[in-house]
């Protein structure tokens, strides 16, 4: 069945003005004008960030609803998918992001308004834990798209996350995945199937 409904979850620091966010936006715009699109501003709390995804996931369709994440928001949508049984892209997806942003606790800015400050508590590496989600329930319903070049995740690690998933391994590339609307974008289109 076609997605008519899409998700799309920003990484650490990012926002729904991000440039994959927004070139995600344009074209379900442009070309899948029927598609329910939701991109919220997640907040700095993890379980807080969760409790605004499911209530807004509340009334939408399990079977026609996919998600797509970049970096933390690739550990959010396995989350998701997990959850909601759909499909789901994962961008360059943070695996260990417990371990990871460990070292970020403190004030934070905004990578797109170095103006908005936010804090980012010790407990919330506890509600991070506490979203780890073990092996998908249906693994072929998600594609991973990993750079080798990521500058700030293991490769390996994401490469390994997701067995029975299809990967898209890439040579190069770097964490922000630069090339995403040319090299990536219409295959993500084409694995979402958007009505």
């Amino acid at each position: 069945m076609p997605t008519t409904h899409l998700l799309y979850l920003h990484g650490f620091r990012s926002s729904p003005l991000s440039a994959k966010a927004q070139v995600m936006a344009r074209h379900v715009a442009e070309h899948h004008p029927a598609v329910h699109w939701w991109a919220p501003q997640l907040p700095p709390s993890p379980r807080e960030a969760m409790q605004l995804l499911m209530q807004g996931l509340a009334g939408w369709p399990r079977a026609t609803t996919a998600v797509v994440g970049s970096s933390l928001g690739g550990f959010y949508a396995t989350h998701v998918a997990a959850a909601c049984d759909g499909r789901a892209v994962l961008l360059n997806p943070a695996v260990d992001p417990a371990r990871d942003l460990a070292r970020y606790i403190g004030e934070q800015t905004q990578w797109h308004d170095p103006a908005e400050h936010f804090y980012f508590e010790p407990r919330y590496i506890d509600e991070l834990r506490a979203l780890e989600v073990g092996p998908l329930p249906r693994p072929s319903r998600v594609l991973a798209i990993v750079a080798k070049g990521d500058e700030v995740l293991d490769w390996h690690e994401m490469a390994a996350r997701y067995p029975g998933s299809r990967l898209k391994l890439l040579a190069r590339g770097n964490h922000a995945l630069d090339d995403f609307e040319t090299a990536h974008l219409p295959e993500v289109i084409r694995f979402l199937d958007l009505a």
